[in-house]
């Protein structure tokens, strides 16, 4: 028999602002020893050198991450232009150079190429799988490997502002799995100037922005009180970007038991993934058919 988890049976997301320095499993590790939580888990890694918001889902939360995980980001960032490094960032060893640098109008219009369905590298420094082993682990040996490129979306990508003739500061909104490393080691090459990330912070992700977390420092503070669980926000926030259906007891009790349920539904099309409440109470997530939700994922809750 499996040891059981210890700590508290609590749901929901808490907002973090992640600090530069700070692992995201660190931070997810605070997290759950200042809420006393039995489980907890993150949607979407940063870069320890990263800032910003880091959403933290707690128990039954943690059924909702990969709606967090698929929906739109949003970044803001500094390029560090004529300098190119192995890891693509600050932390990393510069293994070329260039003395020129390019034009503002030149930087604006060199972004175009980076909007859109486009296929990106990760960087050698990365969590990308390179025959069953990390790439960073390789790339610590001093292996260099040739990496797949990959589809990413990007919704947008602006220049904020030139800071001064070596930096320029940038926003970019894209789906998962973005690189922004990548985005600044390919700017720098498109420029024919090189380049990498300085500095990045990842301002909203879905429905949470960096605005509302919390501090490492005020997690500290409040570690383990009725203060930090107000800041705790449901755990249906995690599913904003899906429909809800509403069903009746009887419903609810076949959707718990993993069984097709009734739900009213009106402007859902068959076949469209949704989620069901009874008195707003999440009951499971599914796919909607011809007046029923068929379950994926069913959410234990006080009943």
């Amino acid at each position: 028999m499996g040891r059981k988890r210890k700590g508290r049976d609590i749901s929901g997301w808490l907002i973090v602002d992640k600090p530069a320095g700070m692992t995201s499993t660190s931070v997810v590790n605070k997290v759950r020893w200042a809420m006393d939580a039995k489980k907890a888990g993150h949607a979407g890694t940063l870069d320890p050198e990263a800032t910003g918001v880091l959403a933290v889902a707690l128990g039954e939360a943690t059924k909702t991450v990969p709606y967090i995980t698929d929906a739109l980001k949003a970044y803001r960032f500094t390029v560090r232009l004529g300098q190119a490094t192995n890891t693509d960032d600050a932390e990393g060893e510069v293994i070329a150079s260039s003395d020129f640098r390019p034009a503002d109008d030149d930087i604006k219009e060199a972004l175009h190429q980076f909007v859109g369905d486009i296929m990106q590298v990760p960087p050698q420094f990365s969590a990308v799988k390179i025959d069953g082993e990390r790439a960073y682990k390789r790339a610590r040996d001093g292996e260099e490997m040739e990496i797949a490129a990959r589809p990413l979306w990007v919704e947008e990508l602006v220049m904020i502002r030139r800071i001064d003739d070596d930096h320029v500061e940038l926003e970019m909104t894209c789906g998962k799995g973005g690189y922004v490393r990548s985005i600044a080691r390919d700017l720098g090459e498109a420029l024919g100037c090189k380049g990498h990330v300085l500095c990045l912070r990842r301002i909203w992700s879905g429905p949470f922005e960096a605005g509302d977390g919390l501090s490492i420092e005020q997690i500290d503070d409040m570690a383990k009180t009725p203060d930090l669980d107000a800041y705790l926000k449901p755990l249906e926030v995690g599913l904003d970007d899906l429909p809800e259906l509403r069903t009746t007891a009887e419903g609810a009790t076949k959707l718990r038991n993993g069984n097709p349920g009734m739900v009213f539904a009106s402007d859902v099309d068959y076949g469209e993934e949704a989620w069901a409440s009874l008195d707003g109470e999440p009951i499971a997530v599914g796919v909607y058919k011809a007046g029923e939700l068929h379950p994926k994922r069913v959410f234990v809750t006080a009943q």
